[in-house]
């Protein structure tokens, strides 16, 4: 068999990286922190981390800050919505919807 009649076989699985950085450890107590949610533009997401947010509020007693909205769901967020979003807050809810 030639060069030209090869068949050439990649694996789908890529290559898994490391976190660049640690998660930050969770707080003991909600009630005074800032909260404030990263919407990631998919359908639903909206309410659903809205509603959220409300919840954690009204239960835990933490301050919600505001909402924010990244460019879409198919990508990361970009660095300076996410820098802004996390120096006004001490605690950032995100997730998705459908």
């Amino acid at each position: 068999m030639s060069r030209e009649d090869s068949l050439r076989i990649f694996s789908p699985e890529g290559a898994i990286g490391t976190p660049r950085v640690e998660r930050a450890a969770s707080p003991q107590v909600l009630a005074g922190l800032r909260l404030r949610v990263l919407d990631n533009g998919k359908p639903g997401a909206d309410v659903l981390l809205q509603r959220t947010a409300e919840r954690i509020v009204q239960r835990a007693g933490a301050v919600l800050k505001g909402v924010v909205r990244k460019g879409s769901a198919a990508t990361p967020c970009e660095e300076d919505l996410l820098g802004d979003l996390t120096e006004g807050a001490d605690l950032v809810l995100t997730g998705t919807g459908d």
